[in-house]
């Protein structure tokens, strides 16, 4: 045993997951995020800003003569300072329509705080004697950062898998429920499918005050009824289902047009029907199941993955299958470092992007020639993140993300920098998600756990797990459809 954790740790490290996270995303994420926002329109006839690449540059520092000079992260401690580097965006005016390429070029947005070891840190490239040098330790193995001179450790955080249907009992067997999370960089929107004894079916997704009726729902999106009726034909549980809330729902003969405004009626009371219906176009859009797509052209798809969400309550609500067990392993994901940066960062760049429509739509009103200095503010960017990694609140209101980093001693430094917290709150008992499941072995140390509030929420990986990276969901589907298509053909 020995000699096998020897020859795997030799050209592995115990931290290997959260760098390689990180790499990740400054290699890939930090441009994906950019990308979905790559257009600015503030509220000025004819005038809009394109964000094209980005590019980060090594650490440094701005000091008091305005330079800016390489830093390492000894001298980060020393100063207590921050251990970022600087991020520049290629910022492209368009003025009617038209891109003046060369008026601005490469604009600096701000600070990204920069992982040690990692492939941008500047002991990444140094000798074992340059290290020493420079006041590290050589054996020390990263996978933290450096927040105003304080090492911080950003925790992994254990989540229910995204964009994939997970369908369970509830109210002791009455209802039957397919929920999915579904997620795009930057945004998270819980969907629900419900099913009662009766056999109806219920939509519930954010921004909705109550739940949808599924076949209003199902005509908003545009679906026919013999269409409905078609899907739902090759499974005599399901058609009866589908069959019982057609006939007791009064919005199967409705027109698309008149059930986006009866959608919209929950959504805006009182208010016109032309607010109403595109009120109920933004919600449909933008909020429900993100992930197929955010354009009125993934409209029957998202219909088509709500009769499939529906088809999953009927199986499970007839026993013909058992249901989803929320603590198998397979449904969950770990989020590291890179993940949690990425989420970080699409959070602080929305903020980012209001502050520049504000900035041009108030140099517009007050008649000022628009300026790069007076419309890009760099603070706005690093201090959202420079908060998050200084205080741990996270995205969505989690609490602890980030931690002060353990320095007991090696192994507690290790330990701490190999640690997976659970979402849920310690204050409920919340058993089975504290027991030990069967599909950790291998992943998660099944003894390793603090004791008091925090057993079996807060858990550390063990000792040889690999942490996987995920695979493209776009390009898997794009071949599933090419596929699907020579089939056809």
């Amino acid at each position: 045993m020995d000699g096998l954790l020897e020859s795997y740790l030799n050209p592995a490290s115990l931290v290997q997951h959260q760098v390689e996270s990180f790499n990740r995303f400054i290699d890939g994420g930090l441009q994906k995020v950019v990308s979905t926002q790559n257009i600015i329109e503030p509220g000025v006839e004819g005038f809009a800003l394109k964000l094209g690449s980005v590019r980060l540059d090594k650490p440094s520092v701005i000091e008091a003569d305005s330079s800016r000079r390489s830093i390492t992260p000894n001298e980060s401690r020393l100063r207590n300072l921050s251990y970022s580097a600087p991020i520049f965006i290629e910022v492209v005016p368009v003025i009617r329509g038209i891109e003046k390429a060369a008026s601005y070029g490469e604009v600096f947005v701000g600070e990204l705080p920069i992982m040690v070891r990692s492939s941008l840190c500047h002991l990444k490239t140094m000798a074992k004697s340059q290290v020493v040098e420079n006041g590290e330790d050589p054996e020390d193995p990263g996978g933290y950062f450096i927040i105003k001179g304080v090492e911080r450790v950003l925790i992994g955080l254990e989540d229910v898998a995204s964009n994939r249907i997970i369908t369970t009992r509830e109210k002791k067997g009455t209802k039957v429920r397919s929920q999915v999370f579904s997620t795009t960089p930057g945004f998270r929107a819980k969907c629900a499918v419900s099913r009662n004894q009766s056999g109806l079916f219920e939509v519930d997704f954010p921004t909705t005050s109550k739940p949808i009726n599924m076949i209003l729902m199902l005509r908003s999106l545009g679906l026919q009824a013999k269409d409905i009726i078609e899907y739902a034909s090759e499974f005599n549980a399901f058609k009866n289902d589908v069959l019982l809330n057609l006939e007791l729902s009064d919005a199967k003969e409705l027109p698309p047009s008149e059930a986006l405004i009866e959608v919209g009626k929950l959504a805006a009371p009182a208010q016109a029907k032309e607010y109403q219906q595109k009120r109920a176009e933004m919600q449909l859009d933008t909020y429900l199941l993100p992930h197929m797509g955010n354009g009125s052209e993934d409209r029957l798809a998202k219909a088509k993955y709500l009769m499939q969400m529906a088809r999953k309550s009927t199986i499970i609500a007839n026993r013909m299958a058992k249901q989803d067990d929320k603590d198998h392993f397979a449904n969950k994901r770990v989020k590291f470092a890179g993940e949690l940066m990425e989420d970080l960062f699409a959070y602080a760049f929305r903020f980012f992007v209001k502050e520049v429509k504000y900035q041009v739509e108030r140099s517009s009103a007050r008649g000022r020639r628009l300026s790069i200095q007076s419309i890009i503010s760099p603070d706005t960017l690093t201090e959202k993140m420079a908060y998050a990694m200084g205080t741990g609140t996270w995205v969505a209101g989690q609490t602890g993300v980030s931690q002060v980093l353990e320095r007991t001693n090696l192994i507690s430094t290790y330990t701490h920098l190999r640690r997976v917290k659970s979402p849920l709150t310690k204050k409920h008992p919340h058993f089975k998600a504290r027991d030990v499941h069967g599909t950790q072995w291998g992943k998660i140390c099944p003894s390793e756990t603090p004791e008091g509030q925090e057993v079996g929420l807060t858990k550390y990986l063990a000792v040889m797990a690999k942490v996987s990276v995920g695979a493209d969901e776009k390009l898997t589907a794009d071949e599933l459809k090419k596929i699907c298509s020579i089939k056809e053909a």
